[in-house]
């Protein structure tokens, strides 16, 4: 391999590994904004829980059905709601 591959795969790596962190860190950053007033920070805190299914999340989803008015949000937390408890039992 030559050098100029050696530094394309070099830099091909470094930027998968710093987008990766990026979007880690934008989704703790609002995986605390399930009630927030915007929209989008809703939609990405559903992202965030949709991956970490437990009782307290599914309890917490529920609370937020009944307080979210926006259709598509609430299509996509029954949706998440549903994955979950079928995968706890």
């Amino acid at each position: 391999m030559g050098r100029r591959e050696r530094i394309g795969l070099m830099a091909f790596g470094l930027g998968t590994a710093v987008g990766a962190l990026l979007a880690q860190r934008s989704m703790g950053r609002h995986r605390s904004d399930l009630f927030s007033r915007r929209p989008l920070r809703r939609w990405s805190a559903l992202g965030y829980l949709s991956h970490r299914p437990s009782v307290d999340s599914v309890r917490l989803l529920r609370d937020y059905l009944a307080w979210e008015e926006l259709p598509l949000l609430l299509r996509r937390a029954r949706g998440i709601v549903r994955r979950m408890e079928a995968k706890l039992g």
